[in-house]
C-alpha cells in the first residue's frame, strides 16, 4: 500500500487580521513570470511581452468616514521588461488597497502614470483566497477617468482584474483593459498577469511557514 500523500502547507496569519482578505499582501514582492498582451503603436500590432516585476504593500493609518471604517495597504507595482531589469521600467502603478468590513467591500483605488485613475471593487469576504476589483466607466462608484488624448485613442470600456493567494505563500494576478483602440477601430483585451512571491515581511514573527 502506498504511502498517503501529504497535503500542501497553507501559510496562516496570526493576529487580528484587521485587513481582512488584505493581510496575507503585507509585505515586498518580487515576480518574473509577468506577461503583457497589448497593442504596439510603434509596431502596428498586437503581442505579448514578458516582464519582471517588484511590489510593495504597506499598513496605512485607519479610515474614518463618518461612519465607515476602512482599513488599508498602501501599495505599488513596477515592472521592467526582460532584458530591460536595469532601465526605465515600462509600468508603473501605485494606489491603495481597502477593506470594508461592515459592507463586505475590497476596493482599489489605483493611478497608472499614463494618465488614468480608477476605482474599482466588488464584495469579499474576510478569509476569500481570490478578491476581485472591478469598474466601468461612468460608474458613480467604481468608475474609471482617463486623460483626452487616451480617451480619443485607447477608451477604457471595462476594467476587471483578479489577485488569487495560492496555498505556496505566492500570490498571483490578472488584470483586463477592455479598449477601444481609433488604430485599429475593434475593441480588444489589454491583459496583463504574474506570480510573485514574498522577499521582505515587515512583521517577521507574525506568521507561521
Amino acid at each position: 500500500m502506498s504511502a498517503p500523500t501529504s497535503s500542501p502547507t497553507v501559510t496562516r496569519v496570526r493576529g487580528p487580521q484587521k485587513l481582512g482578505p488584505l493581510t496575507p499582501l503585507v509585505g515586498e514582492w518580487e515576480g518574473d513570470a509577468g506577461l503583457d498582451l497589448s497593442y504596439h503603436n510603434q509596431d502596428d500590432e498586437t503581442s505579448h511581452t514578458s516582464y519582471f516585476e517588484k511590489a510593495a504593500f504597506t499598513p496605512i493609518p485607519i479610515q474614518e468616514n463618518g461612519q465607515q471604517v476602512l482599513w488599508g495597504l498602501r501599495y505599488s507595482m513596477t515592472a521592467w521588461r526582460h532584458g530591460e531589469e536595469a532601465m526605465d521600467p515600462f509600468h508603473d502603478e501605485i494606489g491603495f488597497l481597502l477593506w470594508d468590513k461592515v459592507r463586505g467591500q475590497v476596493i482599489r483605488n489605483v493611478v497608472f502614470g499614463r494618465g488614468i485613475a480608477i476605482l474599482a471593487g466588488s464584495g469579499a469576504r474576510p478569509e476569500d483566497r481570490v478578491l476581485h476589483f472591478d469598474a466601468t466607466p461612468g460608474d458613480p462608484a467604481y468608475g474609471i477617468l482617463q486623460n483626452r488624448y487616451l480617451l480619443e485613442r485607447a477608451e477604457i470600456r471595462d476594467f476587471t482584474s483578479t489577485f488569487t493567494f495560492h496555498d505556496d505563500g505566492t500570490f498571483g494576478y490578472t488584470s483586463d483593459l477592455l479598449l477601444r483602440l481609433a488604430a485599429t477601430g475593434v475593441e480588444m483585451h489589454h491583459t496583463d498577469e504574474n506570480t510573485l512571491h514574498r522577499v521582505r515581511r515587515y512583521h517577521p514573527s507574525a506568521e507561521l511557514g
